[in-house]
């Protein structure tokens, strides 16, 4: 369904957090799309709607810089927690261009940029997943010979970025061969040509000094199989490489997961996926000794440290769940990017630098201009909470209102079709 933004609206004397810093009281107006102005005592056009935003704070909406995102629904769970914009790290070319398409149609949905078909040693992970019945076979990347065709077929799907794996399988539990260092590199320069960031899928520190070496923009995961020495976090800041941190993903392998206080927050559980709630009580249920995801040798808390000495470096850090809601996983679209939030605090962030991990920062690392601040002339993704994140970084749970392109997305009444519902049981 398509969805119009209609008259101007007028949000008074709100606390703003840009993206990166944050202002005093003002005004905000939204004119169609976009943010017509910002500032004091602004005048409310006729018919305008005016919205009352003291004792709330507004920040940008919200961007998930590592999902990988399959259908609609996935999208409009999304954009009920505050996220604008996710950015799809992986999936089926044909399946990733209609979610696209639909997001671009529709203003109930998180916007959404793709990178399709990760680039793969023959038999690489997620070969694997393939005999599991979970992926469709997919194309591979034999040496650098194959580079420029691969990317090329990649821009010929659709793609926005191009995600590349560099996984040994050491940290799973399950060798696999893995691309060598002449490959990715020219895996890269073939992306950078046609315009395309380049994110690598990383778990170890080995596989992380092997894309920085390789000049690969961002990791899609901080390294997490030990603690990094000060060369790769130093090698990290002085190449100008992003890292999405994936904490929630990573506490999603343990017996504790970050999800299990999540749905216990009256905030969020009303508009989490059922089958996720359901899926996660099971796994609470189970208790402690059960295996997640296989046996994997990666630990959050290696990967936090990591993370925290990048940022402090001067590496930009992008939150991001590696969110999916599959059976046995986790992290899902939405509600776990409030987990993530708040690991990154719990890692060293203050709040407004988590927020920036939220906004400025993934619009900045993909490129996307038109989106991640708060400022004249951007798009209306907004987000409007109760109460100041910037001094608790939960309060960005306590969600007033939300715009996608201008468009205020009705919220209550999903909430009262849950209702209506009944408890979710597992």
């Amino acid at each position: 369904m398509s969805t119009s933004a209609g008259a101007p609206t007028l949000i008074r004397n709100v606390a703003v957090f840009d993206g990166t810093r944050p202002h005093t009281p003002q005004d905000v107006l939204l004119d169609g799309p976009v943010i017509a102005a910002v500032g004091p005592a602004l005048a409310a056009p006729a018919g305008a709607t005016v919205v009352d935003g003291s004792g709330r704070t507004l920040l940008p909406g919200l961007i998930d810089a590592h999902t990988h995102t399959s259908d609609t629904d996935q999208l409009r769970r999304a954009l009920l927690f505050g996220i604008t914009t996710e950015l799809d790290m992986g999936g089926t070319p044909s399946v990733a261009r209609a979610v696209r398409e639909a997001a671009r149609e529709r203003d109930d949905l998180a916007d959404l940029r793709i990178a399709t078909t990760g680039a793969t040693a023959p038999g690489g992970h997620p070969s694997q997943l393939v005999g599991l019945g979970l992926l469709a076979p997919f194309p591979t990347v034999s040496g650098p010979e194959d580079a420029d065709a691969f990317v090329a077929a990649r821009v010929a799907d659709g793609a926005d970025h191009l995600k590349i794996f560099i996984e040994d399988g050491s940290a799973i539990g399950t060798p696999m061969p893995l691309m060598s260092a002449a490959t990715i590199k020219a895996l890269v320069r073939a992306a950078h040509e046609r315009g395309l960031r380049t994110a690598a899928h990383t778990l170890t520190r080995r596989s992380a000094r092997l894309a920085i070496d390789c000049g690969v923009d961002g990791l899609a995961h901080a390294p997490a199989d030990g603690p990094c020495d000060d060369a790769l976090v130093a090698d990290a800041a002085a190449r100008g490489v992003f890292v999405i941190p994936t904490l929630a993903s990573l506490t999603g392998m343990t017996d504790t997961p970050a999800e299990y206080a999540l749905v216990d927050d009256p905030r969020l559980r009303p508009y989490a996926d059922p089958r996720w709630l359901a899926e996660i009580e099971r796994m609470r249920a189970d208790g402690p000794g059960q295996v997640r995801v296989g046996p994997v040798a990666a630990d959050a808390r290696y990967a936090a440290d990591a993370a925290l000495r990048m940022f402090e470096a001067g590496v930009p850090l992008l939150a991001g769940t590696d969110g999916t809601g599959g059976e046995g996983h986790p992290t899902t679209h939405g509600i776990s990017y409030h987990g993530e939030l708040a690991l990154l605090v719990a890692a060293g962030l203050t709040p407004a630098q988590a927020l920036t991990a939220a906004t400025a920062a993934p619009a900045d690392a993909f490129g996307l201009h038109d989106r991640g601040r708060v400022a004249a002339g951007l798009r209306a993704d907004l987000l409007l909470v109760e109460g100041n994140p910037l001094t608790d970084i939960t309060a960005v749970r306590d969600i007033a209102a939300l715009w996608r392109r201008g468009v205020p997305v009705d919220r209550t009444t999903h909430l009262a079709a849950v209702r209506a519902q009944g408890p979710v049981r597992s």
